[in-house]
């Protein structure tokens, strides 16, 4: 493969990040591969990540962002155990009910974002406090308890929060499910198209007749949904649901999705180096337990990774445009992330 063609691909410095990782560990932390391989701390960790980091990582190419996943986690996790666990409601109303909140929240999102000049971060960081004092208040109200326990159906149980092996959490085959999808959305149907030509450039999009504003309605009510769904499993899971928690996840999902060739500005990203930035992280941030590093390195570790990443994601895409710069095919290809 010719190396311009190979260094143009998002997914690239994400990987060689990960490669980076496991020789850092298994140099300096004398950490066992096959160990390291069938841990199910990482993979359990990637899955509830991975879930949430595909749909804010199509947001973030589409040039927008998505913060409010913070509180939808938890949102999801006590709509569906208040009124499956508390009132008592059959567990597919319960998980309805959280879902719909997530699309209701992803649609409250679009709406603004695309009515109004007001950058979405500012707009998701809105919509993250103002679920996150509804989650809370109704919880108080209505169950008189932060946590709320649940107790789900066997079918519900299998379907959401069964242990494979005892120790693998069911949600990985839904990654898998999910990351399917997502790379059929982005990378096959024209759909993927639209949403790269909204991260270059939205006016001229809008201009060319791709309906940014429904697209991007669509995105952000994907992200919400998303983590939902992460609240739903981990409920139906442990039994049981809290208010807090899921503010970790808005660093986490961001961290994993630039890692994985994502460019905060928009326009250059892939599915697969969004998975791929995902193991990273998880593996970063929980291979430190298999070895004999300090776990307070743990953060450092995570941050000269991101540094790396993002350096060598640019200086490959740098390096592919300088290679190709009589060639405006290619070139088009290169900003589009393909």
């Amino acid at each position: 493969m010719n190396v311009s063609i190979l260094t143009r691909r998002p997914e690239i410095g994400s990987i060689l990040s990960l490669i980076a990782v496991i020789v850092f560990y298994v140099v300096f932390g004398g950490v066992n591969l096959g160990k390291l391989a069938g841990a199910a701390s990482w993979v359990n960790l990637a899955a509830n990540l991975g879930i949430v980091a595909l749909p804010v990582g199509l947001l973030m190419i589409a040039g927008e962002i998505d913060i409010s996943i913070g509180a939808m986690i938890p949102a999801g996790s006590m709509t569906v155990a208040i009124l499956s666990g508390h009132f008592g409601l059959p567990i597919g109303v319960g998980i309805a009910g959280a879902l719909a909140l997530g699309l209701l929240v992803g649609l409250v999102n679009g709406l603004i974002a695309t009515r109004t000049t007001v950058p979405t971060l500012i707009i998701t960081l809105g919509t993250l406090m103002a679920v996150q004092g509804i989650i809370l208040s109704s919880a108080m109200l209505l169950a008189g308890n932060a946590s709320v326990s649940l107790t789900p159906p066997d079918w519900a149980k299998t379907v959401f929060g069964m242990l494979i092996a005892g120790k693998y959490q069911v949600i990985i085959c839904w990654w898998a499910g999910f990351a399917a999808v997502f790379y059929w959305v982005l990378h096959v149907s024209p759909l993927g198209n639209w949403i790269y030509a909204m991260g270059g450039d939205q006016t001229s999009a809008r201009n060319a007749g791709i309906p940014t504003a429904r697209l991007k309605i669509a995105l952000f009510m994907l992200s919400s949904t998303a983590a939902a769904f992460v609240g739903i499993c981990g409920a139906i899971q442990f039994n049981s649901a809290q208010v807090s928690g899921g503010m970790g996840y808005i660093f986490n999902t961001i961290v994993s999705v630039v890692v994985g060739g994502v460019l905060l500005t928009g326009g250059f990203g892939s599915v697969l180096g969004i998975l791929v930035g995902t193991v990273t992280f998880a593996i970063v941030s929980q291979g430190i337990y298999f070895t004999q590093i300090e776990r307070n390195w743990s953060n450092l570790i995570i941050g000269v990774t991101l540094l790396l990443a993002v350096g060598m994601n640019e200086s490959f895409r740098n390096f592919a445009m300088r290679s190709v710069r009589k060639k405006p095919r290619v070139r088009k290809e290169i900003a589009a992330g393909r």
